[in-house]
């Protein structure tokens, strides 16, 4: 089996987009231990089907990454960081209302990107706001998509060719933009990688649901697999349901502006 795996921050917080250090630290000895192959997402799309393999990858660049992570790149695990390009050096605070659920947290400046690289940490792109995509002009979209590869190339001397949608959030237009200036788009879709995985939408295993002692280490066996399953159709469910949800704020909202 083939997957991408996803950390956001690495904290005690219990967030919907924090792994506890005590579960990543078991996640970076299973990793080391050769159980898998640990490789680029770039490589890993190339092995076969029957490859146990896994690329790591971290949204959003968090400060924490820094503390936490360093074991992975002592032991040479490759890692991508998928960058904010308009955010890098102050905090995750998107929007002037965010989640209460979500704790708001410091990110990583360009130096320490620029030290990051040097040792071999990859730089993907997150957009430049890490704003919803699916709900920007023409115009705005391709400046979050393609600007945040310009200001990444120009602070961090490496231009990105992955990207990961923020929210997760896609649809044809975005993926297409998306398509034209990385080589491959990283979604929030929870499973593992397959055949007929479009280059644009790549799906991933968010590691937040992965913290239970002795999870990661049933990787292959069938009640890993029935676990993905139970997760993959539980997340498109939610998803169905907010974007319900959604709709039904955008026209409530059309009605009190006529």
């Amino acid at each position: 089996m083939r997957a991408i795996l996803t950390y956001h921050s690495i904290d005690d917080s219990g967030s919907p987009i924090s792994v506890r250090p005590d579960a990543f630290s078991r996640h970076v000895r299973w990793l080391a231990s050769g159980t898998v192959t640990v490789t680029t997402v770039e490589e890993l799309v190339k092995l076969p089907p029957s490859a146990d393999a896994v690329a790591i990858t971290f949204d959003d660049g968090f400060s924490n990454f820094k503390e936490h992570a360093e074991p992975l790149i002592d032991r040479q695990l490759p890692v991508t960081v998928f960058v904010v390009s308009d955010r890098v050096g102050k905090t995750n605070a998107w929007d002037d209302r965010p989640s209460s659920r979500i704790p708001v947290l410091p990110l990583l400046d360009w130096p320490a990107l620029a030290r990051l690289r040097d040792r071999g940490v990859v730089l993907g792109a997150h957009s430049r706001t890490h704003a919803d995509l699916t709900r920007m002009t023409a115009s705005e979209l391709e400046d979050e998509v393609l600007g945040s590869a310009d200001v990444i190339a120009r602070e961090a001397g490496a231009r990105p060719t992955l990207f990961a949608y923020p929210y997760g959030r896609v649809n044809s237009l975005v993926a297409a933009v998306v398509a034209r200036a990385y080589a491959f788009g990283c979604t929030t879709a929870f499973r593992p990688l397959s055949d007929d995985c479009a280059a644009d939408r790549l799906p991933r295993l968010d590691m937040y649901y992965m913290q239970q002692r002795g999870r990661i280490e049933q990787w292959g066996t069938p009640a890993f697999q029935r676990f993905i399953t139970l997760r993959h159709q539980l997340r498109r469910v939610r998803q169905a349901v907010t974007d319900v949800g959604r709709r039904e704020r955008r026209m409530l909202s059309l009605d009190s502006d006529g």
